[in-house]
């Protein structure tokens, strides 16, 4: 793998930085319960992850529910606030990665909903590592549209050849390229390898360790 150095690194949240599926499913299947809807496995939960809080309800409560969607909206928001840091954590190896990057620059930039977002990040005291935190604002935003690192290359004022993007997903690969940033996929998430490797990522890592020393 060709070094290269990056001065911003772009990290998606869940499935690349933090591990925090218990926690969504946890509190998906209270909204469930408190809508009097039937329980789901937390692996057919786990499949709805990565396209933002309104989809993953949407699959949730089924199709038919849309009475029962707006309800679950407010609901969840109810539980995931208590409930998002329960299990939530760096993945291991991620808190080197972060440290060992400690003089670039480095974002969040996730489909998650900021206010979701910021309650985690702080929530693991890990305000300190990132220089900006962008979480979609609305389903414009959502990568693979690259909206979300526009807004980040234009606050820090790196330019889009000089920066990373790191996820587990499609998603993340396609946001990349459609800003004009290198990619970089990771194997240990939530996303599928073969969709991810087939977009042809600038670089992959299949642990968290494997990102040190990459850029």
């Amino acid at each position: 793998m060709s070094r290269w150095k990056a001065e911003l690194l772009l990290f998606d949240f869940d499935g690349t930085l933090i591990d925090s599926k218990l926690d969504i499913a946890t509190s998906v299947n209270l909204t469930l319960a408190d809508l009097g809807l039937p329980l789901r496995s937390v692996e057919e939960i786990y499949s709805f992850v990565g396209d933002g809080v309104k989809r993953l309800l949407r699959l949730s409560v089924g199709e038919g529910g849309d009475d029962r969607y707006e309800a679950a909206l407010g609901i969840f928001r109810s539980h995931y606030l208590k409930h998002c840091v329960k299990t939530t954590r760096f993945y291991p190896g991620i808190d080197a990665v972060l440290k060992h990057y400690e003089s670039r620059k480095k974002a969040i930039v996730t489909n998650k909903s900021p206010e979701y977002t910021r309650c985690i990040v702080e929530g693991l005291s890990a305000n300190a590592f990132f220089h900006a935190v962008e979480g979609a604002r609305d389903t414009s935003d959502l990568k693979p549209e690259p909206a979300m690192l526009h807004r980040v290359l234009a606050e820090l004022g790196i330019d889009p050849d000089r920066a990373v993007m790191i996820g587990d997903s499609t998603n993340d690969v396609r946001a990349a390229q459609a800003a004009g940033v290198k990619a970089c996929a990771v194997g240990y998430g939530y996303g599928n390898r073969e969709k991810v490797l087939a977009l042809q990522p600038d670089f992959y890592c299949e642990r968290p360790e494997d990102l040190l020393n990459v850029f």
